[in-house]
């Protein structure tokens, strides 16, 4: 191997040990697409800018092409020695041409290298994640529109409290990954801008052309101040935050799943595709994989954890603590693809038990709330009406009957103002379908949710 670029200032050789301990090709290797990617940008605006010939641009833009391909056919050895994934190329291209390459590092520092690199690296990952959420956004609603006649109890508190359309249900999960596409969406025209040409913090004496290599790399504009272009990550911040939020909603989606699967509940069955079973009871069927999308939300967010303490405090520019910021990243990032794409699959193969649904949302006074309303519309005060329907359910309860189940003549020892047509009121049914205020359950409302979602995913 070649000796390190710092040598001329050192009198003794790096320790193996300490060669190991700062080395991070183990990770940054994965980089490589991007760190040639921006070399070979460089290596073009150093020859339009005559700081290096064009017939040595050329023999380097090969020369990183060729170590390109002997590294994606997995031919390309690394070693602790040369730290990480910018010194293997340096090192590999001086030995296929010594003197081009030694001109390579001219006007740039891996300090700009590394953020250039970061930066086109979650520029791809953002742009697939927001991909895929379209997807998973696009199983929901079609999730959704098989059931706009499925009713469920709605919860709060994990107590029964109306009925709902599992439609309408799923829809929000629906909103939320929109919220979680527009976030990272936001995310990415501030991660948009190109640091390359800032060196190492103070730019360069060089006459390079930072414009050109902002419209080769297709970033939308260049950095504005050097210093903080080798010491921004709030770009890694900002996707590891957004995706923490992410998995929140995927943490949600997942408890709930695990919840209507359960025998309690048994509203739902995973497909056997997506479930496992127990090493020792024959009768299990564990809901394994949202179980562990649940799991993994900590994942995530010990990564935004992570780089926010590696961050908190550090001057300015660049420090080496920074490089601790690329396993965080690269881990949440596989994680949230992961937790996407597995979902993706899963939701169409969910058997849903529309009649368990249905009788659950019959039971538990989940129409105590429309006796009130009803009884506000004969004139009675909310407050008074509450307290009225809440000594009916009192009643029913002793008498082990729901709301609906006792007589004309029980419920008007309650109310004078009861009268027949209160029982149409209290019907499942009518205790959606009377939700028409912007948003509600009622199916028409839903209805329309589901379609406004089809024509906003088409035009995205």
């Amino acid at each position: 191997m070649s000796e390190k670029p710092w040598n001329g200032r050192f009198q003794e050789k790096t320790n193996v040990a300490v060669e190991a301990f700062t080395s991070s090709i183990e990770i940054d290797k994965r980089l490589f697409t991007q760190d040639i990617n921006g070399s070979i940008a460089h290596c073009r605006m150093l020859a339009k800018a005559k700081i290096i010939d064009k017939s040595e641009a050329e023999s380097l833009v090969k020369g990183l092409t060729e170590i390109r391909e002997k590294i994606e056919k997995e031919e390309f050895q690394f070693d602790d020695s040369l730290e990480d994934i910018h010194m293997h190329i340096e090192d590999a291209l001086t030995q296929r041409i010594p003197e081009s390459a030694r001109k390579l590092h001219t006007a740039r520092s891996r300090n700009d290298q590394v953020a250039l690199d970061t930066k086109l690296y979650l520029k791809e990952i953002t742009e697939q994640v927001i991909k895929r959420l379209k997807d998973l956004r696009q199983a929901i609603v079609n999730f959704a529109e098989k059931h706009l006649d499925t009713v469920m109890p709605g919860y709060t508190h994990l107590q029964r409290a109306q009925p709902v359309l599992l439609a309408h249900h799923l829809m929000v999960y629906y909103e939320m990954f929109s919220r979680d596409a527009k976030r990272f969406e936001d995310g990415l025209k501030r991660l948009d801008e190109n640091p390359l040409g800032s060196a190492a913090l103070a730019g360069t004496t060089y006459p390079i052309d930072r414009e050109y290599t902002t419209r080769l790399l297709h970033f939308s504009k260049m950095t504005a101040n050097s210093m903080d272009a080798v010491s921004d990550r709030d770009f890694i911040l900002e996707f590891l935050s957004s995706a923490s939020i992410c998995m929140v909603h995927f943490s949600r989606i997942s408890e709930e799943l695990i919840i209507w699967s359960s025998s309690e509940f048994d509203f739902i069955e995973l497909s056997d595709a997506f479930a496992t079973g127990s090493s020792i009871m024959p009768q299990k069927k564990n809901p394994d994989v949202p179980e562990i999308v649940r799991g993994k939300a900590g994942r995530v967010f010990g990564s935004l954890m992570t780089v926010l303490t590696i961050m908190k405090s550090l001057p300015l520019a660049y420090n080496r603590d920074m490089q601790e910021d690329k396993p965080p990243l690269f881990d949440a990032a596989d994680t949230l693809i992961s937790c996407i794409d597995i979902y993706v699959r899963m939701l169409p193969e969910i058997l849903v038990k529309k009649e368990n649904m249905l009788s659950a949302a019959s039971k538990g006074f989940l129409n105590a709330t429309d006796m009130a309303d009803y009884l506000v519309g004969k004139g009675v005060p909310f407050r008074d009406a509450h307290a009225c329907v809440g000594k009916a359910v009192s009643y029913a309860l002793g008498e082990n009957k729901e709301l609906h189940e006792l007589s004309l003549d029980e419920l008007k020892t309650f109310s004078g103002m009861i009268s027949g047509d209160i029982f149409e009121c209290l019907t499942v049914e009518n205790m959606i379908n009377r939700r028409m205020s912007d948003g509600g359950t009622a199916r028409e409302n839903v209805k329309t949710a589901v379609s406004a979602a089809r024509k906003e995913l088409g035009k995205e």
